[in-house]
C-alpha cells in the first residue's frame, strides 16, 4: 500500500495533508520572520498555512503565521484557528484593510480568479492584475511569493521533451491565462522598482484526496462516465508536497523575480491513469475523443534541483485517491477543468 496515510474519516484529511515533512521543516528552519498568506481561504491556502504553522511549532522557531481572506467559508477559517494560524477576515481590494494587515517578512500571495472567468473578464483582470499591484506596493519591503500557473505557456507537443521550461516562449490562451501573465508582469515590475525579492510559482496541477485532476478522473471512472482524452497528458503534484516546496522557494526570492515551475516530474497519460483507476476501483473504463498532439505540460526540473524533488510518487497518489473515492467520501465538487483547451474557464 502507498506511503500516504489515507483518512478513515473526513475530519482526518486536513490533519494528514498538513503534517510537517522534511522539506517543510528545512524550509522553515532557514526562514527568518513571520508569514502572511493572502487569499488563504481557497483550495491550497489552508494546507499551506497549517503546514507552515505546524512546522514552526515542531521546530519551536516562534514565527507567526497570519492568514488573510474573505473567509466566506467559515469552516476553513475555524480549521486554521484550531491549529494556531492567526486569521484575519477582510477584502483585499479594500485599501484600508490591506494597510491594516501586519508587516511580515514573508508575504505569500495566493488570491486570484479562475473558474467563472468566462464572461467576467473585467473582474478577472481586476483580481489577477490590479490586486497584485496593490499587494506589491503595500508589501514592497517584504519577501514576496506570487502564485501563477502553467496556463501562461499554452499547449506544447507532448512528444517533444519534458514540457515548457521557465524560459520557454509564453503563449497564453483566453482571459484567465492572459490575466495571469499580467499578474506576473506586475510582480516583475514592482520587484524591480522597489528591489523586492520575489519568487513566482507556476503551479499545475496540485491534487489531494478531495480535489485535483486525479480526483476528476477517478470520479468519472467510479461513476461509469466516459473520460475525455482531448487533453491527453498532464502533470500533477501532491498538494502537501507543493506546499512544502512553496515554503522552500522563499529562500530563492530575488529581484528580478525567481520563476519556478512547480509540478511533478512525470508526463502522465490520461488514458493510462484512468485505466489504472479502473483496476483499483473494479470498474470498466470508457473514453471519448482521442488524444490531441499537444497538451499543457511543464518542465519542473529547475524547481526539483533547487528545492528537492517531491517525495510522493504517482502510484501513491493514485492509490490514495482510489481509496478515498471508493469509500464514497466527499470531494469538494470543484472540477479542475484540466481538459479545457480554449482557455475558457
Amino acid at each position: 500500500m502507498a506511503e500516504i496515510s489515507v483518512p478513515q474519516v473526513v475530519d482526518e484529511a486536513d490533519e494528514i495533508t498538513s503534517r510537517p515533512t522534511a522539506q517543510s521543516l528545512s524550509a522553515i528552519e532557514g526562514l527568518d520572520g513571520d508569514l502572511l498568506i493572502l487569499g488563504a481561504g481557497g483550495k491550497l491556502g489552508p494546507t499551506l498555512a497549517v503546514l507552515a504553522q505546524r512546522s514552526i511549532d515542531q521546530l519551536g522557531t516562534g514565527q507567526r503565521v497570519f492568514a488573510a481572506s474573505r473567509f466566506s467559508n467559515t469552516q476553513a477559517r475555524s480549521a486554521l484557528d484550531k491549529w494556531g494560524v492567526e486569521t484575519i477576515a477582510g477584502d483585499l481590494f479594500d485599501r484600508n484593510f490591506l494597510d491594516s494587515l501586519p508587516d511580515c517578512a514573508n508575504v505569500l500571495f495566493l488570491a486570484g480568479m479562475k473558474f467563472g472567468t468566462s464572461g467576467q473578464a473585467a473582474t478577472t483582470w481586476a483580481a489577477n492584475v490590479f490586486l497584485p499591484g496593490l499587494v506589491c506596493e503595500r508589501f514592497r519591503v517584504s519577501r514576496l511569493l506570487c502564485f501563477s500557473t502553467g496556463n501562461i505557456y499554452g499547449l506544447v507537443d507532448h512528444q517533444a521533451g519534458h514540457g515548457s521550461t521557465e524560459t520557454s516562449p509564453l503563449d497564453p490562451v483566453g482571459e484567465y491565462a492572459n490575466s495571469c501573465l499580467g499578474r506576473e508582469r506586475i510582480c516583475e515590475y514592482f520587484s524591480q522598482q522597489y528591489d523586492t525579492p520575489t519568487v513566482i510559482i507556476r503551479l499545475n496541477y496540485a491534487t489531494e484526496f478531495r480535489y485535483g485532476v486525479l480526483v476528476d478522473i477517478a470520479t468519472k471512472v467510479m461513476q461509469g462516465e466516459p473520460v475525455n482524452l482531448t487533453m491527453g497528458y498532464f502533470n500533477v503534484i501532491w498538494q502537501p508536497d507543493a506546499c512544502a516546496m512553496t515554503l522552500a522557494s522563499l529562500s530563492h526570492a530575488s529581484s528580478p523575480p525567481c520563476i519556478l515551475n512547480l509540478t511533478g516530474g512525470e508526463k502522465l497519460s490520461v488514458r493510462e491513469v484512468a485505466t489504472r483507476f479502473g483496476e483499483l476501483l473494479d470498474r470498466d473504463v470508457s473514453f471519448t475523443s482521442e488524444e490531441s498532439p499537444s497538451a499543457l505540460l511543464s518542465d519542473s526540473r529547475k524547481s526539483h534541483e533547487l528545492l528537492g524533488a517531491p517525495p510522493t510518487t504517482l502510484d501513491e497518489m493514485i492509490e490514495a485517491t482510489a481509496q478515498w473515492v471508493s469509500r464514497g467520501l466527499p470531494t469538494w465538487g470543484k472540477p479542475t477543468h484540466f481538459e479545457v483547451r480554449d482557455g475558457k474557464f
